[in-house]
């Protein structure tokens, strides 16, 4: 499922993973559609326990079942960023400094 996901990979999620991939953020190594328990997170960073979702229109009428995955995940100690879907295509750098300013915080 994980590797079907990322063959269908909408195009924020393609401009972010650009950023991400590689260890280009900070040395960091992210995966792209990461399982975790009986889930899959858009983005997973496993030394921070840090997952980035992006919600798109796919969200909109999910909300009760991201937020029960949320909190199930958080009590095994991931934690979380989200934006939106319009915020990754259009202003990806705020996405960035936020990410990163996570991280500086986090680490």
């Amino acid at each position: 499922m994980a590797k079907q996901l990322r063959g269908n990979s909408t195009l924020s999620e393609v401009l972010l993973w650009d950023e991400l991939k590689g260890r280009k953020f900070h040395g960091l190594d992210f995966d792209r559609q990461k399982p975790l328990d009986n889930f899959i997170v858009d983005f997973y960073c496993k030394d921070l326990m840090l997952a980035i979702e992006i919600d798109g229109d796919s969200h909109d009428y999910a909300y009760e079942v991201d937020k029960a995955r949320q909190e199930k995940l958080e009590s095994l100690g991931v934690r979380f960023l989200r934006f939106e879907d319009i915020e990754v295509k259009q202003n990806i750098s705020n996405v960035l400094r936020e990410v990163e300013a996570w991280v500086l915080e986090n680490r």
